[in-house]
C-alpha cells in the first residue's frame, strides 16, 4: 500500500477547496412570476461594467448589486417600465441595449438608414449612366460610310 504524502494531500485539497470559493447568489421570490420577471430583466439590461454582458451574465460586483437592485424594485411592486426608467436615470443610455429615440441618439437610429440611402442613390447614379447606352447622332459623313458598308455585296 502506498502512503500520500502530505504536500500531494494539500495539493489535492486546494483542488477541491477552488471551486468551492465561487460566490452562489441564491435569491428568494415570493412567486414564479416575480421570478420570471427577475430573470427577464437582467436578460434585457446591459452591465455598466462589461463590454456587451447582460446582468444575467455577469460577475461583476456593480452586476451583482443592480441584480439585488432590481429584486428588490420587484418585490416593491414597480413595473418593468419604472425599473427601466430608474436604472436609465441612473447609467443612461448604455445600459440599454437598445437606447431609447432622443436628439443625442438620433445619428445611432437614423443612421443607417441615411447610410444606406446614400448607397443605394451612389449605386442607382451610377448604374444609371454605364447602363444606358448613350444615344448620339451620327453626323452625315457617318451617315454615308454607313450606307457605303451596307450597300456593298
Amino acid at each position: 500500500m502506498r502512503v500520500i504524502k502530505p504536500l500531494s494531500l494539500v495539493a489535492l485539497l486546494m483542488l477541491f477547496v477552488s471551486g468551492a470559493s465561487a460566490v452562489i447568489e441564491a435569491q428568494m421570490f415570493p412567486d414564479d412570476t416575480v421570478k420570471a420577471r427577475y430573470y427577464d430583466l437582467i436578460a434585457e439590461f446591459r452591465c455598466p461594467q462589461c463590454l456587451n454582458t447582460n446582468l444575467a451574465g455577469s460577475d461583476a460586483m456593480i452586476a451583482q448589486d443592480l441584480r439585488k437592485t432590481i429584486l428588490r424594485l420587484l418585490i416593491d411592486g414597480k413595473t418593468d417600465a419604472e425599473i427601466e426608467a430608474y436604472l436609465y436615470d441612473r447609467y443612461g443610455d448604455f445600459i440599454l441595449y437598445e437606447p431609447r429615440l432622443t436628439p443625442r441618439t438620433w445619428l445611432l437610429w437614423l443612421g443607417p438608414v441615411g447610410l444606406g440611402a446614400l448607397g443605394f442613390w451612389i449605386w442607382f447614379s451610377l448604374g444609371w449612366r454605364t447602363g444606358r447606352p448613350r444615344e448620339t447622332a451620327l453626323s452625315e459623313e457617318e451617315q454615308d460610310r454607313v450606307q457605303r458598308l451596307l450597300d456593298q455585296p
